[in-house]
């Protein structure tokens, strides 16, 4: 939290569909084994604003053992574009830019959930912050606060700070887990204000977020442990397919 006191023609090729060649290895090397939660979502396709989400907890031996059941959740009205993550910057294709419409698609670590109520739900045990009314989220690439969370003066507020709060009564925004794109470092531009939360509609896409129903929401944020250091994988099918053996992820699904 801070506080306002304180490449080239070939990507151009691939950009139409946000897709790298098939059959193109990944040259990134294995997620850390440390990792022992992984939130995985695949989507149909780079144009998708629908998917599923599985859950995935690693087991002594290293295996990926499936936890509850897939659920349906929803992208960027406009799809997936490459995000900037821990792992899918390095791969050619479309990127992630603010107000596209698109979700960021890769690899990455979550930050703090931020709830409009008190505490978080029984069971939970993660960093969380009660959103009030002096926190903000700048959208706004000119902001020095691009993409970060911040807590304003209530007595002086900056002029950007109505268009910027968190706290707006939304009941889609009760809990809101930061999916860390853009976060290190920050790119003005590259896109902000990425999450977890609940869906608006079974059908609704979002400006970027990822959604889902409410219960499955609180069976994520139950389920979430910082020690065990969990990711969040997006990925279209087809280019799961080419790296889940290259960032050691789960075999494939015919279900997904």
């Amino acid at each position: 939290m801070k506080s306002l006191l304180l490449v080239g023609a070939f990507v151009a090729a691939v950009a139409v569909t946000g897709a790298a060649p098939a059959g193109t290895p990944s040259t990134a090397e294995p997620l850390e084994p440390d990792i022992r939660q992984l939130i995985l979502s695949i989507a149909p396709a780079w144009s998708s604003s629908q998917g599923t989400l599985q859950r995935f907890e690693r087991g002594a031996g290293g295996q990926w053992m499936k936890v509850g059941d897939s659920v349906p959740v929803l992208y960027g009205k406009h799809g997936l574009a490459w995000g900037r993550g821990v792992r899918g910057s390095e791969e050619p294709g479309l990127r992630k830019r603010e107000g596209d419409g698109r979700t960021p698609a890769g690899a990455f670590t979550l930050g703090v959930i931020y709830g409009n109520d008190s505490h978080l739900p029984d069971g939970a045990d993660f960093p969380f912050h009660q959103v009030t009314a002096v926190d903000a989220w700048p959208d706004d690439p000119k902001n020095p606060f691009y993409n970060q969370h911040v807590t304003v003066d209530a007595a002086n507020p900056p002029a950007w700070f109505a268009a910027q709060r968190m706290r707006t009564g939304d009941p889609a925004y009760r809990w809101r887990v930061e999916i860390r794109h853009n976060a290190d470092p920050i790119e003005p531009g590259a896109g902000s204000a990425t999450f977890f939360h609940i869906r608006r509609g079974e059908a609704r896409p979002t400006s970027g977020c990822t959604t889902m129903a409410e219960p499955a929401l609180r069976d994520l944020v139950v389920w979430l442990r910082a020690a065990a250091k969990p990711l969040y994988v997006l990925l279209p099918r087809d280019d799961y397919t080419r790296l889940w053996k290259a960032w050691g992820l789960p075999p494939p699904d015919p279900v997904h």
